[in-house]
């Protein structure tokens, strides 16, 4: 099931990344759900046991410690529940499987602070409500999945009703429809049906998704899953991802300008790394034929392998097992802050970040490689500064299952991070340091300036294609074809000269001479206010300017 799932939630990838909210370049809801998917496959691959319980607790176990993005955390959540409700259970039957999704939408509610209705939420809780209901009613397992994923269907279909960002942007909820997608797999895999390539789920209605047309010769229907990381200097991210587009389908292309992780299926795979080795040094190459895993996956019994990891027996009092030297604890406080960008991160440890998780959009990092960081540093106290929302609920988690006495500084930007970095006193104590820290990052008002993915209107805000957009404080301000006329309106939208000192980061693909020439704009139009103006080297987003 697990299996089934999460190759069909691969199709539907690039259809959830695009569902987001503003149309910028970075959705990244669809990746971060399947590489959580498949880090739970993984775990439950190399676990030694057949026991349904057994298996369920190694893919709530792999999903907590691959998760990124709070779409992935959330998805463990509810992989955990799944496990806590098949506790006792020989087998998986309709019962237990009602009760242990009824379970898991229990605890994603839980493990959010302030739930909101119109997201997977919502889903897995109409999703568990039907399959407890089709399963008191005496219908089997198949029958049980058959009125569970309807329900998750028009669950989605509701969530462009119940957010009103949703409805005005016109799509619905990207992490209900990867959950949709996934219980959709698992009932495609109970009733034996294959998953030919032309092929993807039922959409919920106003949702458009364009099938991949079948490619390859002779018999390969499948082709290569053709995986590998690109290190160098100064790639160029969107050049490298639309040629690997171009070379087969289901691409994921992330990363920045040192480091891309590449992932496509292509009936080529020579031709991928041959283009790929030209851009730079070409590290953990993996290619599978994806034939012989579709036939593996329609199979019983072919679980087996070396147990990795021991999962205990309750998923309440989850630890990971982490093998580290010891080390002697320092006194004092650590900082690790979650950053992308090569300039960046330089201004992060020129700050005094004693750690740095590299991630940020579209390359959320997992709760494993939060905790890593984490675990790694000298002292006892650590502030963890996430830099970015979608990264809070993977911090938190990190925060769990750390042994260091961890406290997260819920950043939403990397401007709040230097802000609260800025704050930071390592002779004070941790209280009086955190309270600093929120205070400043709450000071600073972010304007990220990017490019329009695809028509849309927002607030009275027509936006066009190609068009540059500017989001104040996570909140489209204004849009149009001229970059400085954007920039303009984006600071008149708080008023700039409000504040003192306004701070320009420029991304991986501006021109420093370019940059500046902006810079200098800005200081016409402010010129009481301090305008600085840092390489940043962030992907997606030309330009990050921080106002305090």
């Amino acid at each position: 099931m697990l299996g089934v799932a999460t190759a069909w939630l691969e199709r539907y990838v690039p259809a959830i990344n695009a569902l987001n909210v503003f149309p910028v370049p970075d959705g990244d809801t669809g990746t971060n759900m399947l590489l959580s998917m498949q880090a739970a496959l993984k775990e439950v691959r190399e676990s030694s046991s057949d026991s349904v319980v057994a298996a369920a607790k190694a893919a709530a176990y792999g999903s907590l410690m691959g998760a990124r993005g709070n779409s992935g955390v959330i998805l463990s959540q509810i992989l955990r529940g799944l496990a806590n409700g098949l506790e006792g259970a020989e087998t998986m039957g309709s019962q237990e499987f009602a009760r242990g999704l009824s379970q898991g939408s229990i605890t994603a509610y839980q493990g959010v602070i302030q739930p909101v209705e119109g997201t997977m939420l919502t889903v897995v809780r109409e999703a568990a409500e039907a399959a407890q209901a089709a399963a008191s009613a005496g219908a089997d397992l198949i029958g049980v999945l058959e009125r569970t994923v309807a329900a998750a269907r028009q669950s989605v279909a509701k969530t462009t009703s119940l957010l009103d960002v949703l409805r005005e942007a016109g799509v619905v909820d990207a992490g209900g429809e990867g959950l949709y997608v996934i219980l959709d797999g698992f009932l495609r895999y109970l009733k034996g049906e294959e998953l030919p390539i032309a092929q993807l789920p039922q959409m919920a209605p106003g949702v458009r998704l364009e099938a991949p047309a079948p490619t390859g010769q002779g018999q390969m229907e499948w082709g290569y899953c053709t995986e590998f990381i690109i290190q160098g200097q100064a790639l160029s991210l969107p050049r490298i991802r639309k040629r690997i587009a171009g070379l087969g389908d289901s691409a994921l292309v992330v990363g920045d300008s040192d480091l891309i992780k590449v992932h496509v299926h292509t009936f080529d795979p020579g031709k991928v790394l041959s283009f790929a080795s030209g851009q730079g040094i070409l590290h953990k190459i993996k290619i599978d034929n994806m034939q012989d895993q579709h036939h593996q996956y329609l199979l019983l019994g072919q679980e087996a392998g070396r147990a990795k990891a021991e999962v205990g027996p309750s998923l309440g009092t989850l630890a990971p097992s982490i093998s580290r030297p010891e080390a002697r604890v320092e006194p004092g406080i650590g900082v690790v802050a979650v950053v992308v960008g090569e300039g960046l991160r330089r201004v992060f440890e020129s700050l005094g970040a004693t750690g740095v998780v590299p991630g940020g959009q579209t390359m959320n990092p997992s709760t494993q490689e939060i905790l890593g960081p984490l675990e790694a540093q000298p002292s006892e106290h650590i502030i963890l500064l996430p830099n970015n929302k979608n990264i809070w609920m993977a911090a938190e988690q990190a925060r769990k299952l750390s042994k260091k006495q961890v406290r997260v500084v819920p950043t939403q930007t990397l401007p709040q991070g230097v802000a609260a970095l800025l704050a930071f006193n390592p002779k004070l104590d941790l209280e009086t340091n955190l309270q600093a820290m929120h205070k400043a990052a709450g000071s600073v008002h972010t304007l990220e300036i990017t490019t329009a993915v695809r028509p849309t209107s927002s607030q009275g805000i027509v936006v066009k294609k190609g068009h540059f957009i500017a989001l104040l404080n996570d909140q489209l301000v204004a849009a149009g074809p001229t970059l400085q006329a954007v920039v303009r309106r984006g600071l008149g939208a708080l008023p700039a000269e409000q504040f003192e000192v306004i701070t320009l980061y420029y991304g991986d693909q501006i021109d420093p001479d370019r940059a500046q020439e902006l810079a200098d704009q800005i200081r016409r139009w402010y010129p009481q206010q301090q305008v600085e103006c840092i390489h940043g080297g962030q992907p997606h987003y030309p330009y990050i300017i921080s106002v305090e």
